[in-house]
């Protein structure tokens, strides 16, 4: 059968620079670069060597437009699939649950590249701006209490009216703790921190710079993006924070159940007891007070962010008399996602 007209103009339309290759990234789409975001220094009383990874330069706003990135990709491999004759049915749509920030992103890359909707999962609490921004921009919405229970991918496709689609909460086919944010990986690790402070929310983006920061240490032969220390990041200590209170002003990183999650201690201890992390490695509850400090902290230097977002930084304030004040320290700041007023 091959491809539709409307198929070939959509795989046409997606350039991907390459998989691996610094000179020639594929994010973000429109001006590929290597880094794709910055990362300077900034100000934090008590500390001498303080650095931000700052995903707010990002199209939408957020790190997830890495994520939306992969599911652009995603097509394009199932239409090159189909242009073989491999698979005959028509592109699947995609599910996921969100608070917001990957539904935003997502729904943005795919009206680009002129893509099925996405079908969002989202909870009854879910703020209105949200939920109308996310209509506005076409996403398919559900609403269920995702209080309740835990839910299974097949559930999510379920709810979600998807039963031939791809629930991307969770799927392992399409490796999301390496690939999601690989490239993102590598700028950070690049940076050979002594300390690396990550918010903890699906646990994606931590697992992602550990996995590849894991991978680094204990091969030969390094990827061509690895431009970081090897001895430095043996050594570096991944701190992520997150929060267990539904009303914490940290919402995006709270969830009543992370099912999907591949981290438990049993994880990161054997990779501190490899000696592939440094022995602080571990994720941390953040408390309330500290995200308030980063946040005025962050505002004072015109850092775009939210509390979910600078939550890394909360946790450096919290952890402030047991982190040595010379240290390297990257703090990494997912962002916040943009007003569609205001691109």
């Amino acid at each position: 059968m091959g491809l539709s007209a409307k198929e070939k103009n959509i795989l046409q339309s997606i350039c991907v620079g390459s998989e691996n290759d610094p000179n020639k990234p594929e994010f973000p789409p429109d001006n590929p670069k290597f880094p794709a975001t910055p990362t300077y220094r900034i100000k934090v009383p008590g500390f001498k060597n303080v650095w931000l990874k700052d995903e707010s330069h990002n199209p939408t706003g957020t790190h997830k437009d890495r994520m939306a990135w992969e599911m652009i990709v995603t097509y394009r491999d199932i239409l090159l699939a189909k242009e073989r004759g491999l698979v005959k049915e028509k592109l699947p749509q995609l599910s996921i649950i969100t608070s917001g920030a990957a539904g935003v992103a997502i729904q943005t890359f795919l009206n680009k590249y002129n893509l099925p909707p996405l079908k969002c999962l989202v909870d009854l609490s879910l703020k209105k701006e949200i939920v109308e921004q996310l209509e506005s921009l076409g996403c398919e919405l559900y609403f269920l209490d995702l209080s309740r229970k835990a839910l299974s991918w097949k559930e999510i496709l379920e709810y979600t009216d998807n039963s031939d689609g791809i629930d991307v909460t969770s799927s392992e086919g399409l490796d999301p703790n390496i690939r999601y944010y690989d490239w993102f990986s590598y700028e950070c690790i690049n940076q050979s921190p002594d300390y690396c402070f990550i918010p903890f929310g699906s646990g994606h983006i931590y697992q992602n710079i550990v996995n590849i920061s894991k991978k680094e240490v204990s091969s030969a032969q390094h990827d061509p993006r690895f431009k970081g220390k090897v001895e430095t990041l043996r050594n570096c200590n991944f701190m992520g924070a997150t929060v267990n209170d539904p009303n914490s002003i940290a919402d995006k990183l709270y969830a009543p159940h992370r099912p999907f999650s591949v981290f438990e201690d049993q994880w990161i201890r054997c990779y501190r007891l490899l000696g592939d992390c440094g022995q602080d490695s571990n994720v941390f509850l953040v408390r309330e007070k500290f995200i308030e400090q980063a946040m005025k902290l962050s505002a004072e230097q015109n850092i775009v962010c939210e509390p979910s977002g600078i939550a890394g930084l909360a946790l450096l304030l919290q952890m402030k008399d047991k982190i040595p004040n010379n240290k390297k320290i990257l703090i990494v700041n997912t962002g916040k996602v943009k007003n569609p007023s205001r691109k």
